[in-house]
């Protein structure tokens, strides 16, 4: 039999890797810092200070970013809830149904809005709600989102959902288990993991959108990614900074807590 040569050594891969890296999280570090600078200058710095998480919460713009933020958790609640109920009902669908004319074209569909640019998406939404007189604000974001978040959702329902061996059904339906009760006793509790997994990345991928949500928002609408944006065109300040290390710092953390789910389900799985 010929061997098979594997290589162990990738020449200069390091180097790229520290390159893309520091390209990607150096700026998310100095932003972090300089939220924490007394200075009101984003430059010079002055010493450790708390001065403008307190501006963010009690300062003359907190009215703002408190709306915003409102907006936002509202909104990311609700598109989460939401997609995350049709992505656990169209992955039951597709992995666990008969099998049907189109299932692969199905398959893209859902997937559309994760391959196409999230400008085009957006383009796209704008001319389609401007096209059936649909009113922009709170509640086209609220649609729009819900329409983005269903393929963040159904990727790791359904991933979860190969992973259960269709046994347990099997077992349940010959004790005479009906369809609900199949699904509410057998095969939810163990697609549990994939769901909140589903539900806290369509959550933070909501929370975080910045490109529909401008296009869709109209007018006298604002969320925190919008709201900081409109914030910097005015001139970076150091409130700007503190309010993006937090939303920052939200984000890490349900990411996190979705990927342990993730990893738990999988776990679970394998014993």
């Amino acid at each position: 039999m010929a061997k098979v040569a594997y290589v162990k050594n990738y020449p200069g891969f390091l180097t790229l890797t520290l390159v893309c890296l520091t390209v990607l999280y150096a700026p998310l570090i100095i932003v972090t810092i300089y939220s924490f600078n007394s200075s009101p200058s984003i430059i010079i710095w002055e010493g450790l200070s708390l001065r403008w998480y307190k501006d963010v919460f009690f300062g003359i713009e907190s009215a703002k970013f408190k709306a915003a933020a409102w907006n936002s958790l509202s909104i990311a609640v609700m598109a989460s809830v939401t997609s995350t109920t049709i992505a656990t009902a169209a992955a039951i669908g597709m992995v666990r149904g008969k099998a049907f004319r189109g299932r692969n074209a199905s398959f893209v569909l859902i997937s559309m809005p994760i391959m196409v640019p999230e400008i085009v998406t957006a383009v796209a939404t704008l001319i389609f709600f401007s096209a059936i007189g649909f009113v922009l604000g709170y509640t086209s974001i609220l649609v729009a989102h819900i329409v983005f978040c269903v393929p963040f959702a159904y990727l790791p329902i359904a991933a979860r959902l190969r992973g259960i061996e269709p046994v347990y059904e099997d077992a349940a339906s010959d004790l005479y288990a009906s369809r609900f009760q199949l699904f509410r006793y057998v095969l939810f509790p163990m697609l549990l993991p994939g769901i909140l997994a589903g539900l806290l990345l369509a959550f933070i991928v909501s929370l975080d959108d910045f490109i529909i949500t401008n296009f869709v928002k109209g007018a006298g609408v604002e969320t925190l990614p919008t709201a900081i944006f409109g914030a910097v065109k005015q001139g970076i300040k150091p409130n700007i900074m503190a309010l993006s290390t937090i939303l920052l710092f939200v984000s890490i953390c349900f990411v996190t807590l979705s990927y342990l789910l993730g990893r738990t389900g999988s776990q679970a799985k394998h014993k």
